[in-house]
């Protein structure tokens, strides 16, 4: 069990600013799951593209990844206009698949909370790959301290 909490600011190292916009409305006027969703999205794909980034430019040519799961736990509500921060932190790492958590803020308050399952996959193979060692390094670093922000 993770000795963190995923509704927890100090949880997270890489942030990612998201502007809310005013499309993202439900009829209630609250900010609705999809665009959550899309705001999760934002930091997902910023987070495994700094480590890619990271590990070089190889990794940059020949490492992508595929979304397999996604869980959200919506805590509270959020509404127009505004932006947002959304942090980002490895949770586990497989072999070819590797696990991360997301929080959702607005201030210090936590309007949601995800874990992802991404696959690296080769594009040309079209199959899941097992990732270079510098990405995996990096990886390893990640799940021990965080320290990875957002580029």
């Amino acid at each position: 069990m993770p000795d963190f909490d995923l509704k927890d600011r100090a949880t997270y190292k890489h942030w990612s600013t998201v502007t809310i916009r005013f499309s993202d409305q439900d009829c209630l006027a609250h900010i609705n799951n999809v665009a959550l969703a899309q705001y999760f999205e934002v930091s997902r794909t910023a987070f495994v593209y700094d480590v890619i980034r990271l590990a070089g430019p190889k990794a940059v040519e020949t490492v992508e990844f595929i979304l397999a799961r996604v869980v959200i736990d919506f805590v509270s509500e959020l509404h127009y206009p505004g932006a947002v921060d959304v942090g980002a932190r490895l949770i586990r790492l497989g072999n070819k698949s590797m696990t991360s958590g997301y929080g959702i803020f607005s201030g210090d308050r936590c309007i949601a909370t995800s874990e992802a399952v991404n696959v690296f996959y080769d594009m040309k193979s079209r199959s899941s790959m097992v990732p270079p060692e510098e990405v995996r390094s990096i990886l390893m670093g990640e799940l021990e301290t965080p320290v990875l922000t957002a580029s």
